[in-house]
């Protein structure tokens, strides 16, 4: 219960009705109490939780890739929270309440370093996806010592199965096995490298989608 010292003209202590009381440095003030605000409803913040759910779904199950991936973008931020806010900004097309993620545009890794040359990949193969490129080492910063990293997402399921350091860039494939629970799902493939020092990355390539046997 709020009071009212000295009469209706004196300070207020507490809250009375809508209207908390309070003192600083012996100087009586009030103020309207807030509005809630747990729950907001305005467009604004549906629209935004749902691009982020949407957003969330997509990174958890690749949150170690991209604690490498963004490691040089996590300045003030976490990777987590880095990648977070370049694909709310840079990867969502479709209005509320039909989002979707835009892969070839949702990177995974950022960097600066030269990235996959004419990446494709292979399904044929039950269990597996296999990943080739074209050597580009010798070409801007590209260097044959250079790691593979490479990304088989499954969205129907929300996992996903993953490197951050497999072949180098002159062995030209890489094979990453995947459950065969996966058989029959579509799948989305991502790739980029990261030098031997594992000081510079490249941004991911989205490679496109295919079914698993």
């Amino acid at each position: 219960m709020g009071k009212i010292g000295k009469g209706i003209l004196g300070g207020v202590s507490g809250k009375v009705a809508n209207v908390v009381g309070a003192n600083w440095k012996g100087i009586d003030y009030i103020r309207a109490k807030p509005l809630s605000v747990r729950n907001p409803r305005t467009d604004l913040q549906v629209n935004q939780r749902t691009k982020f759910a949407l957003v969330l779904r997509f990174l958890q199950p690749n949150l170690n890739f991209i604690k490498v991936g963004y490691k040089n973008f996590s300045v003030k931020k976490s990777q987590f929270n880095s990648a977070m806010s370049y694909i709310l900004n840079n990867a969502i097309s479709g209005t509320y309440p039909n989002y979707l993620i835009d892969y070839s545009l949702a990177l995974l890794s950022r960097g600066s370093l030269s990235g996959a040359l004419n990446p494709v990949f292979d399904l044929s193969t039950a269990g597996q996806v296999e990943f080739s490129w074209d050597d580009n080492s010798g070409e801007g910063s590209a260097l044959a010592t250079d790691k593979v990293m490479a990304v088989v997402y499954n969205p129907l399921k929300g996992e996903s199965v993953f490197i951050t350091g497999g072949a180098l860039r002159s062995d030209l494939t890489q094979v990453i096995q995947i459950p065969n629970s996966y058989s029959g799902d579509e799948l989305e493939m991502f790739i980029g490298f990261i030098n031997d020092a594992g000081t510079q990355l490249s941004n991911s390539v989205y490679i496109g989608s295919g079914t698993a046997l």
